[in-house]
């Protein structure tokens, strides 16, 4: 009766795939205790001296979890359940009398081989799921053939693809919806709009300094993606940890770039709310070298309107290293300011190698960019760094909000007249500096496997 009462309800139309799952995992527990039951309530069987022996529930557990695609940590949840059914039907046995034994141990000694099952149950579980993935986003990427894992992170995975009609490469970032909805447990169809809503908003930036989004869509497995231009380069935080402080006026040559992406962003009444080394790409398009590329606006945020319930739950989204500090305080006071103090720290890292601040622990160095004042540059460094560009960068990193550049553009316009007191970063300078270090070997997918959605801070 159970069995087609799943079977029935498992048919209906609208039946979420990961719900029906789930039900199917109780299933198998009631199923386990339906035969735990049959097995030792019989006093045949009760005559039977107690030996170890595998049972028919661990028989089950191994069928179940080369049939029912789930999770390999939910299948040894659920087998453990599973088999614990047996004792438990010796022990409900013992209680009616049917069955005589000493102690309660001898139930669970008498079934031990089933429990060492469910850990094979589990490695099955894995094998079958990730074939399962394998197929499925070879069958339903559209256009896109999935070529190379690039990359893997705690938000998903970053694949290499080609188009099936124009043979051109691109990147795909598969996203678990759950852990877009940053774990709250939403339904669906909520976080498939705050989904669509992030990606349509990246889709509407056109300036040649953001990434470009080609498509974007959701698996029949629930499994949401994006699809970006597969760039050839390197972020600004491997940059510096491999190449070390970069000379000032490379530093100003890719902070002005970012300003552009970011001025059209706020334009449009967008913030990015984790403006970080790890966004900001640099790469070569066509005979452009050091061509600034912002990363991942999957944090942005709509300013001056309500995201209707959308935005994610649970608390603070970013990257504390770069939180500026009204984000760190939890306040509504976010705005293209905060992006200008996320950038300010950015030229902080490029001109001198370090963090603003060194504090371990995500609290500890919020609260450091909420209470304590940044040591300038100079002396920090470890070498000279011009004293007008200093300013400048200070002032991006000013506590309150209104003491920063007003616009994405006005820092643009500072940088621009330090740049005309100097030499410039030439293009020269920029090609010859490429094709001496070679950067274009470095994966683009790496740094947007490790970007935003990946290192967000959520309290």
């Amino acid at each position: 009766a159970s069995s087609l009462a799943l079977y029935w309800w498992a048919g209906r139309e609208g039946q979420n795939p990961r719900v029906t799952l789930n039900e199917g995992l109780g299933y198998l527990v009631f199923t386990a205790f339906s035969l735990g039951l049959i097995t030792h309530w019989d006093h045949t069987s009760s005559q039977a001296p107690i030996h170890s022996m595998i049972s028919w529930d661990g028989i089950l557990i191994m069928m179940f979890a080369a049939i029912v695609p789930t999770s390999p940590r939910r299948m040894a949840v659920a087998g453990l359940l599973a088999v614990s059914m047996n004792p438990l039907g010796m022990l409900l046995a013992r209680a009616e009398g049917i069955w005589q034994f000493d102690s309660v141990s001898s139930a669970f000694n008498m079934h031990f081989p089933d429990y060492l099952l469910v850990g094979v149950a589990a490695i099955i579980s894995h094998v079958v799921t990730q074939l399962g993935r394998q197929v499925g986003k070879a069958r339903e990427l559209g256009s896109y053939e999935l070529t190379e894992a690039l990359g893997r992170g705690g938000m998903g995975e970053v694949w290499r693809a080609r188009h099936r009609m124009l043979a051109r490469d691109a990147a795909i970032k598969l996203i678990q919806p759950e852990l877009l909805a940053g774990g709250s447990g939403r339904k669906a169809d909520q976080v498939q709009r705050r989904f669509e809503q992030e990606a349509r908003i990246t889709a509407s930036l056109r300036s040649p300094h953001t990434v470009e989004l080609y498509d974007f869509g959701v698996t029949e497995d629930g499994v949401f993606y994006y699809v970006m231009e597969l760039l050839s380069g390197i972020d600004l935080g491997t940059l510096v940890t491999r190449f070390g402080p970069q000379p000032a006026a490379r530093a100003v040559h890719i902070l002005r770039q970012t300003c552009r992406s970011l001025e059209e962003a706020h334009g449009l009444g967008m913030i990015h709310r984790d403006v970080k080394p790890g966004n900001i790409f640099i790469c070569r398009m066509g005979t452009e070298y050091d061509f600034a590329k912002v990363l991942d606006f999957g944090l942005v945020k709509t300013l001056n309107t309500t995201d209707g319930g959308l935005t994610a739950e649970g608390g603070l989204m970013g990257t504390p290293d770069y939180m500026p500090p009204e984000m760190a305080l939890g306040g509504g006071n976010v705005g293209a300011a905060s992006d200008l103090y996320g950038l300010g720290c950015v030229a902080y890292w490029l001109l001198t190698g370090k963090r603003v601040f060194e504090t371990s622990g995500a609290v500890a160095m919020m609260l450091a960019h909420v209470r304590e004042a940044p040591m300038p540059l100079s002396e920090r460094a470890g070498h000279e760094v011009p004293a007008a560009l200093e300013q400048i960068v200070m002032r991006c990193l000013e506590k309150d909000p209104a003491n920063r550049y007003a616009s994405a553009e006005e820092l643009d316009r500072a940088l621009a007249g330090y740049s005309d007191t100097g030499a410039p970063w030439s293009r020269e300078s920029a090609k010859k500096w490429w094709l001496l270090n070679a950067p274009e070997s470095v994966v683009a997918a790496d740094a947007l496997a490790g970007s935003t959605l990946t290192q967000q801070a959520t309290l």
